[in-house]
């Protein structure tokens, strides 16, 4: 998948009706972060065989200095979902560049 451009992100995040707001919790070494990552790769901001030894959510020095995890972090991605036709097949939604911007 390739880079949003920053215009898109931000018209696609002034309609709230398309804003999701998620958070991971899961058991020390259960992947919080290989998911973040994966989820990072997701929108081409790192690539896949990166996912999961980056860390690019732990921005402090310590935290990729000892692998874990100290502070949250937040970041915006984009999901495309695919709507439903009436039929039962999928039609993917438009993409971000069709989204007017508000």
């Amino acid at each position: 998948m390739t880079r949003v451009r920053t215009e898109e992100l931000l018209a696609l995040q002034r309609e709230s009706g398309r804003v999701r707001n998620m958070c991971i919790l899961a058991h020390v070494d259960h992947g919080k972060t290989t998911l973040s990552d994966l989820l990072v790769s997701s929108n081409g901001i790192i690539s896949e065989r990166q996912a999961g030894k980056l860390r690019f959510l732990d921005s402090l020095e310590e935290e990729q200095t000892r692998g874990i995890t100290m502070r949250a972090s937040a970041i915006s991605l984009i999901y495309r979902s695919k709507a439903r036709k009436p039929g039962g097949g999928n039609a993917p939604l438009p993409p971000p560049s069709a989204v007017p911007s508000a």
